[in-house]
């Protein structure tokens, strides 16, 4: 092998789905992922924003497009197509938990490119978006393992979510010291959801959690020990990072229900197929939802053209404890929100005169977010710094961009603390959740095994960092900027 195959640079991120920042440092500070830890000491270990909604599929979008979720067609893990382009009659209704997952590459906006699409050879394991992957270097794919996860899933089976990540793992490093240099993938990602799947069923932190972390650790460090054993650790970024927090879940609140018992023809998952339905809810995380009213017109009507109608739904929404925050959408740009007892605000966002986005928060009649009053002409760096210290990391940005997404609802709810919004249908009962703006859900840890030369901020700055690391250029319009300096 000659220096220069050696030496070649190689991305390696690994998702610990679901892990929280706090959960992480104190596992590293308690010996219990030797392997992370070492890589913490070589390198950092950074808490940074994820996106809203904060759940497993939209919430890689950041990873591997560079983008948040809403704007390039990934509003939820479940939402309703009013438009019916993408979303076959008879209920026009997406959810990629189960067989729908096939669709998500071609939901997502053609015109924004995937890491895989832009890196010469790639591989991925559990990655959600596929998008430029060939499908032999897909792994966790396939009838047989569809047929495992599915079981798994279905049966509550919380340990065969572990074997699976040991599994997942295994054939990663497999494959990645295997391959002739020459041939080696360049990206490397790969999703282990033992996290989320053990937080769910257990709490975050549950000893089983600890469990899955230490899959990871396995994972990183045997990825490790083969690229130093063959010489090419030194041109090697490997990257831990989460796409969502958790926070315990004491009550469960039916949506769904809720709009039923307001007289509305509701439909939800799992039982999508209402005839005259004039309402959907869409339930993501679960701690966050759609909501699309008036499902006969087929372009997105805005609030104030639904307000005379819906108002009074609004207000008996904010009167459920399960509700923190009410978005209504007035415009692509503009967002009012509410919360019970706080008043209200308008959030917006402007472009400024270098091209990007400039953030205001606007009280109306209280400050539902807690920045303390009014903010304006905020750049996106800070827009994310006012909210660094509130219950809603990065609130201002996120709401705007998923509010004014073509496919996002026309009324969003963000669950209180303590709750989610689905009561029923989940093989495994939740005691913990995630997809609101709480900062439990959308802080979360990202670990470098070398020094970055800026301070990460978001998710978003993944996909960027991992394309200066292998020296290609940076497509305009991402969402979110290099923490590696360009080779």
């Amino acid at each position: 092998m000659s220096t220069a195959e050696a030496a070649a640079p190689l991305v390696i991120i690994l998702v610990a789905d679901g892990a929280r920042p706090d959960s992480l440092a104190a596992a590293l500070d308690a010996g219990a992922a030797p392997a992370l830890a070492r890589l913490r000491d070589e390198g950092a270990l950074h808490t940074v924003s994820s996106v809203f909604p904060s759940v497993t599929g939209p919430a890689y979008a950041p990873f591997l497009l560079g983008r948040f979720p809403g704007p390039v067609g990934l509003p939820a893990l479940r939402w309703y197509d009013r438009e019916r382009t993408r979303r076959t009659a008879p209920d026009h209704a997406r959810s990629y938990v189960g067989a729908e997952m096939r669709h998500v590459d071609t939901d997502l906006d053609p015109a924004a490119p995937t890491l895989f699409e832009l890196a010469p050879t790639s591989l991925g394991a559990l990655n959600v978006i596929g998008r430029g992957l060939p499908r032999a270097n897909r792994l966790g794919r396939g009838g047989r393992f569809a047929l495992r996860a599915a079981r798994t899933h279905f049966r509550g089976d919380v340990a065969g979510w572990l074997s699976i990540d040991r599994d997942v793992g295994a054939q990663v490093a497999e494959r990645v010291r295997r391959a002739a240099a020459s041939e080696r993938p360049r990206v490397v990602f790969c999703a282990l959801t033992g996290i989320d799947k053990t937080s769910h069923a257990r709490g975050h932190d549950a000893p089983l959690v600890r469990q899955a972390l230490g899959i990871v650790d396995e994972t990183a460090a045997e990825l490790r020990a083969d690229a130093e054993r063959g010489g090419w650790w030194g041109g090697t970024h490997l990257w831990i990072v989460s796409d969502h927090g958790h926070s315990p879940v004491r009550a469960h609140d039916d949506l769904a229900g809720a709009f039923r018992a307001l007289g509305h023809r509701t439909m939800a998952h799992p039982f999508t197929w209402v005839p005259g339905a004039d309402v959907a809810v869409m339930v993501s995380g679960n701690a966050m939802a759609h909501v699309y009213v008036e499902l006969e017109r087929r372009t997105r009507p805005w609030w104030p053209g639904l307000a005379a109608r819906w108002d009074e739904t609004a207000d008996a929404l904010l009167r459920r404890p399960s509700v923190d925050l009410l978005l209504l959408p007035h415009a692509a740009d503009r967002c009012e929100v509410r919360a019970a007892g706080r008043g209200s605000a308008m959030v917006e966002r402007t472009a400024g005169p270098d091209g990007a986005w400039r953030y205001a928060y606007c009280p109306i009649d209280g400050d539902p977010l807690g920045l303390g009053g009014a903010r304006r002409c905020l750049t996106d760096a800070a827009a994310l710094e006012a909210c660094g210290d509130t219950d809603y990391p990065d609130a201002l940005v996120q709401i705007t961009h998923l509010a004014g997404a073509a496919r996002s609802g026309d009324v969003i709810v963000s669950a209180a603390r303590d709750w989610d919004l689905r009561a029923r249908w989940e093989p495994i009962p939740h005691v913990s959740s995630h997809g609101a703006l709480h900062r439990e859900h959308m802080l979360v840890p990202l670990l470098l095994n070398r020094p970055p030369a800026t301070t990460p901020r978001r998710t978003a700055d993944v996909m960027p960092s991992a394309l200066a690391a292998l020296g290609l250029p940076v497509p305009a319009g991402l969402d979110g900027t290099s923490y590696v300096a360009p080779r």
